[in-house]
């Protein structure tokens, strides 16, 4: 088994409140699970207007088809018009390895 997370770092420039920041991060999380079985959540900067981290997570048994997944998860955020990927980090791991 292998899990994949990455992270990405956004900005969201044209946004003005929080109440407009939760409806792009909620259109770009609800497409990234409906076009990808992958979990998706907010997980920090939760309290800026203007900028956001989501987690992306998969899980699956081959680490080429994961990194194929997620390089198409990052394809689609990459191209969401609304928002600017700052920074991203991949994470794969093997949980029996531990």
């Amino acid at each position: 088994m292998v899990v994949a997370v990455e992270r990405f770092d956004l900005r969201i420039p044209g946004v003005r409140s929080l109440k407009e920041k939760r409806h792009v991060i909620k259109g770009l999380t609800a497409a990234l699970r409906q076009t990808f079985e992958v979990s998706v959540a907010e997980v920090d900067h939760q309290d800026l207007w203007q900028r956001a981290t989501i987690a992306v997570a998969a899980v699956g048994s081959d680490q080429h088809q994961l990194r194929r997944v997620m390089q198409s998860v990052a394809n689609r955020v990459d191209a969401w018009v609304e928002v600017e990927v700052i920074d991203r980090d991949l994470e794969l791991w093997w949980p029996e390895d531990e």
